[in-house]
């Protein structure tokens, strides 16, 4: 008798994931869909790979000594006041702490994102992509660190564990600048509007920082419909193969 059963072992799941350094669904989106993937089963084939986007290209970059920027400058886009729009701020930081976020907005610095993302390309080439993911976020979101200025990024690649030199060569000659170019135009031909989202086995599109349990049921529905089948039994017995068969015309 021969069985069919699912064979993980070889298989491999990849997420593509389009975010923005500057967007504190992204850093949430993040830690959802960790939390997602602890509870995976094939969590261990899953290959995860970041995507530039930026959300506002044309961003000025902030002054380093300018505090309560974000509160302002939110109040400016969306005709608030300021104590609207830090209302606002207080509930995302709120949300970010449901996921052990800790949210300092009041010293975040608005900063042009196009070297960040080239920073993360060079760390993928390293091996250390979603390390450096990870620390540019913090540095934004918590450290209120300034991401538009050179030396802080070569001093957070260096924290990772790049070179410090490669960093700032790298930055300063736009080594990755198409890199980035060529995320962003795959996002528009996907139709990508907003950020986070989620690229599923090259099939499923997940838009927000989803609930895990939904990232989750993502997850499950990918790999059971691309698991292979292996066949259990050396011996094949009697049955029909391709053209092996022929039906009788009555």
């Amino acid at each position: 008798m021969t069985q069919l059963l699912n064979s993980p072992a070889a298989q491999r799941l990849q997420v593509d994931i389009w975010s923005d350094i500057a967007c504190p669904w992204c850093y949430i989106g993040k830690r959802r869909f960790e939390q997602a993937l602890s509870q995976f089963e094939g969590r261990e084939q899953v290959d995860i790979v970041w995507h530039s986007f930026e959300l506002d290209p044309s961003a000025p970059q902030s002054k380093p000594s300018e505090l309560n920027a974000m509160r302002d400058g939110l109040a400016a886009k969306y005709g608030r006041s300021a104590a609207e729009a830090q209302g606002m701020l207080d509930s995302m930081t709120q949300t970010a702490a449901e996921v052990g976020l800790n949210y300092h907005f009041d010293k975040a610095l608005p900063a042009n994102t196009f070297l960040s993302h080239q920073l993360i390309h060079l760390a993928t080439e390293h091996g250390l992509q979603d390390a450096m993911k990870e620390r540019l976020l913090h540095a934004y979101f918590t450290e209120g660190k300034h991401l538009g200025q050179l030396d802080t990024l070569v001093s957070l690649g260096a924290e990772v564990g790049l070179n410090a030199d490669e960093v700032r060569a790298a930055l300063e000659q736009q080594t990755y600048a198409e890199a980035v170019r060529r995320d962003e135009a795959q996002a528009q031909a996907y139709g990508i509007s907003g950020v986070p989202f989620f690229v599923l086995g090259n099939k499923y599109g997940v838009s927000g920082a989803q609930a895990p349990e939904t990232l989750l049921s993502a997850l499950k529905q990918v790999w059971s419909e691309q698991v292979p089948l292996t066949l259990i039994g050396a011996d094949a017995g009697e049955g029909c193969e391709d053209g092996s068969c022929a039906v009788p015309q009555g």
